[in-house]
């Protein structure tokens, strides 16, 4: 599984392998650490995706947004 995640300071996207889940990764652009959701979160981000066309955010809590 692979989980695309944005940078909530820079914006910058990534693409992250899913051993990323219910981890804080640092932006490869900025440095900001974010959380990225559990993978039991991730059908709740999919279904953000869809209505955000694509585009979801991910804060440092790792609360989604789209």
């Amino acid at each position: 599984m692979r989980i695309i995640a944005r940078c909530p300071k820079c914006g910058n996207n990534w693409l992250l392998d899913g051993s990323a889940a219910d981890r804080i990764v640092a932006c490869r652009a900025c440095g900001q650490l974010f959380k990225v959701p559990k993978l039991e979160e991730l059908p709740k981000a999919v279904k953000v995706i869809k209505q955000a066309k694509g585009a979801i955010y991910v804060d440092e809590a790792g609360r989604t947004y789209g």
